[in-house]
């Protein structure tokens, strides 16, 4: 076989912040496996804050051996962007090679669509409200907070979508005093869910502290071997590709957080459809959905995702799967 990796940019539709930068566009790896006859097709997004570059995640990918299998990935690449990209791909050619979806080669009921949440991005509380109205026709808004200042940025979102559900994600900016003076004001502003309040590297603070809203783990939750240090600390993970490594890894946690007792968030990098699409599979059912990287672009892929009313759709096959 042969595995190609090209670089793709998709601008966005504005300027995304959050707590830890500003970004103007989507920059991508995208990742072809190809037997010459089929060929599959994969995207991941290098994420800064797990020490991954567009640079360090084409090596690794570059690196593997021709033969690769999507279990033999797991021995060759940690979970991260690389093994994601590469993982969805080899999905994509055995679907191809098949004649049948990823949802049936993975013995999954047949997906349908999903509420998915529109990340509202940080600014100043006046922009935020402006934001909240402009999509408080969407059922679920996600806000993006992490500073000293949030509750006027939580006011203000609250008032300009006054019926919309709404979940706020720290993006591990608060410290752990922080966080409890803003937990009852949560509730009071009908937030559903909180995630990544405290830098994942001080999270123990969570232990034995009054979890009014549910709190979901999402720095903190890579794949399975993090299950055991988020006991007493999270009520919820959040499962991204581009920290499981893959499908094959995300479905996996997905079941094992289950069976321990977590609720499921599904949630994206900033990506187009493609790093969506296999992302649709494990949301199947989840309690929160946050796959909307694709209503954040320009741009996208060509047969990109649906999104209406009903929510975001699982991919045609033309785009993946």
């Amino acid at each position: 076989m042969r595995i190609d990796v090209t670089r793709d940019v998709f601008q966005l539709a504005q300027v995304f912040t959050i707590a830890r930068g500003s970004r103007t566009e989507a920059q991508v790896l995208t990742v072809r496996v190809s037997d010459g006859d089929v060929t599959g097709v994969g995207e991941c997004v290098p994420y800064a804050r797990y020490g991954e570059t567009l640079d360090s995640v084409t090596a690794q990918i570059e690196g593997l051996p021709a033969d690769i299998s999507r279990m033999g990935l797991y021995d060759l690449l940690p979970a991260g962007a690389a093994r994601n990209a590469v993982d969805c791909a080899l999905w994509d050619l055995e679907a191809k090679r098949a004649g049948k979806r990823v949802w049936e080669l993975a013995g999954l009921v047949k997906p349908g669509p999903e509420i998915t949440a529109y990340t509202l991005s940080l600014d100043s509380p006046e922009a935020m409200q402006a934001q909240a109205a402009k999509n408080a026709f969407r059922p679920l808004l996600k806000i993006k907070l992490g500073t000293p200042d949030d509750m006027p940025r939580l006011e203000a979102v609250r008032a300009g979508a006054p019926d919309a559900r709404i979940i706020v994600d720290a993006n591990e900016g608060w410290s752990a005093d922080v966080y409890a003076d803003l937990a009852p004001h949560l509730v009071r502003l009908g937030v559903q869910l909180v995630e990544q309040p405290l830098p994942a590297g001080e999270d123990d603070a969570l232990i034995g502290m009054d979890r009014p809203v549910p709190v979901c783990a999402d720095e903190s939750c890579h794949d399975r071997a993090s299950l055991p240090h988020l006991k007493g600390k999270y009520d919820v993970v959040n499962i991204k590709l581009d920290k499981t490594g893959g499908l094959t890894e995300a479905l996996a946690l997905r079941d094992a957080a289950l069976a321990q007792g977590y609720r499921v968030m599904v949630g994206c990098m900033v990506g187009s459809s493609l790093a969506m699409a296999p992302a649709t599979l494990v949301a199947q059912g989840a309690e929160v959905v946050d796959l909307d990287g694709p209503l954040l672009l320009a741009e996208d892929r060509d047969e990109p995702l649906i999104f209406d009313a009903a929510g975001v759709h699982p991919p045609s096959a033309k785009l993946w799967g």
